[in-house]
């Protein structure tokens, strides 16, 4: 799908790219994957099959936590690398110099297969998949920080601290725009009144954006293999938010995905009024990221934008049912 962030080159400029990397011959350039942000090409050279993604150009007008994001990608891709069993694309070359083109740019593996969504499961694959997601989860909240925040941002103490922040800048990106947001205000004073709730949270990776598109399967000797891609949201923060996008906007306590997770984590996730109130504010902040990327991404005339007010609508409701126990 097309966006406003996406910088989108001529093959020729691609082919250059892949030439200042050392590579030759290159050949059969496309443009790949439905991601709204970045540009991702495909290309072989050397007879190789790359990706090359680049980030906006740095005149691209793009919401705070996004700003320098592509680097989080590459650090994210380390850890998990390096902390888990999930597997993940192999990083070949990587320029942050803006010389060639006016973006950051990396280039890895292209992977061998598709995204889940179109994936041909059998029943009991596709029933199996959605553990395997949890259990993906619970071995990236084996990965524990020191603080709490956006790696390409500031980091801080605690998680109230943290989520205080991320919200703030949301409402500074929506008047950037010259919009507002009365949900993202309420829901502002809702981390307040959860100050002590949330002070409690433990500090892990949180991948936030676990979504079907964002997994490569493959079939191998009759056997599904399943990557991970795109981890450049990820933060260091509360571990249940990632169950925003497990089971999604089913409630906590009835999420087939906790006990999955469960099972292979060392954060064990429970289900009682304290951890529903963080999940709620998950699905709050969520909502308030989709509110407010509609303005970066799109015009009123969009698909896009009209999806994101709809999704944003959905999750503040199911959010504020929770957090007004507050």
């Amino acid at each position: 799908m097309r966006s406003k962030t996406k910088y989108l080159l001529e093959d020729n400029t691609v082919k250059k790219l892949f030439e200042s990397a050392g590579y030759k011959n290159i050949k059969e350039i496309k443009l790949l994957g439905n991601g709204e942000f970045n540009a991702v090409y495909a290309a072989v050279a050397d007879s190789k099959e790359l990706a090359l993604k680049i980030a906006p150009s740095s005149s691209a007008d793009v919401m705070t936590y996004e700003k320098g994001m592509i680097k989080s990608e590459i650090y994210w891709y380390g850890m998990i690398k390096e902390h888990t069993a999930i597997r993940v694309p192999q990083i070949y070359h990587k320029d942050f110099s803006r010389t060639l083109i006016d973006a950051d740019w990396f280039i890895m593996e292209k992977l061998d297969g598709v995204q889940m969504d179109a994936f041909e499961f059998t029943s009991e694959e596709k029933t199996q998949s959605q553990n395997i997601l949890a259990e993906m989860a619970g071995e990236i909240h084996g990965i524990h920080g020191d603080k709490f925040g956006y790696i390409q941002g500031e980091m801080y103490e605690n998680w109230y601290l943290a989520l205080r922040s991320f919200a703030n800048n949301l409402m500074s990106d929506c008047q950037r725009k010259g919009k507002t947001s009365r949900r993202g205000k309420k829901f502002i004073e809702y981390i307040e009144r959860g100050k002590e709730i949330f002070e409690k949270a433990p500090s892990t990776m949180v991948n936030y954006d676990i979504w079907a598109g964002n997994v490569i399967c493959r079939r191998v000797n009759g056997k599904v293999e399943y990557y991970w891609i795109d981890p450049e949201r990820s933060f260091y923060g509360d571990p249940i938010f990632d169950f925003c996008c497990l089971d999604f906007l089913t409630p906590l306590e009835k999420k087939k995905s906790v006990a999955a997770h469960n099972k292979v984590s060392e954060i064990k996730i429970g289900t009682g009024k304290e951890e529903r109130i963080r999940y709620a504010a998950s699905l709050a902040m969520m909502a308030f990221i989709t509110e407010t990327e509609r303005y970066y991404r799109y015009s009123p005339f969009h698909f896009g934008y009209w999806r994101n007010t709809l999704a944003s609508f959905l999750l503040y409701r199911s959010a504020f049912k929770e957090l007004k126990n507050l």
